[in-house]
């Protein structure tokens, strides 16, 4: 069986992931449990770093706080110098306390609500990503409300439908 690179499995046939026994995690902490091999995260934030700094290209490496928002995920990638970006108020809440800088935030989603978009406006993050109409209105609504402003990004969809429900759809 093919395993991750830094996946292995010891003489006992216990996972081991980063080096470390999951058997021995799960005695420890319980179960369910999720565990990272961070040295395995430094290493792919390093590698795309280094890719975009040998072709010259300007950059920000963003992490998805859909994949795992938490508030260590969060104070790891601030320590490197990354973005990341959010898609509710909880992950906003989360990663201003995990250390982010608000510059360095970006509001996705198609749903947003109002107070979601106030907090960001409140806490002066960078980028608000909107992608219909409604939210425009609804950001223009919060801002000119308090008198602010915030850089905005228009996602635009190619028209191509997707079955799935129109709350998600994207």
């Amino acid at each position: 069986m093919q395993l991750a690179d830094s996946v292995e499995v010891n003489e006992q046939g216990h996972l081991l992931i980063g080096g470390v026994d999951a058997v021995k995690l799960a005695e420890e902490y319980g179960t369910p449990l999720i565990a990272y091999d961070v040295r395995k995260i430094k290493k792919q934030i390093r590698g795309f770093k280094q890719a975009f700094e040998d072709a010259g290209v300007k950059y920000m490496v963003s992490y998805a706080s859909k994949a795992f928002s938490a508030l260590a995920m969060y104070q790891l990638i601030n320590k490197y110098g990354l973005g990341c970006d959010i898609v509710s108020g909880g992950e906003l809440y989360t990663a201003l306390k995990g250390g982010m800088p608000p510059e360095r935030i970006e509001f996705h989603g198609n749903n947003k609500l109002q107070d979601e978009l106030e907090m960001a406006v409140d806490e002066k993050i960078g980028t608000i990503v909107v992608d219909n109409f409604r939210e425009i209105k609804l950001l223009d609504h919060v801002l000119r409300r308090k008198h602010a402003s915030i850089g905005v990004v228009l996602r635009v969809t190619p028209g191509i439908e997707a079955e799935t429900h129109q709350y998600i759809m994207t």
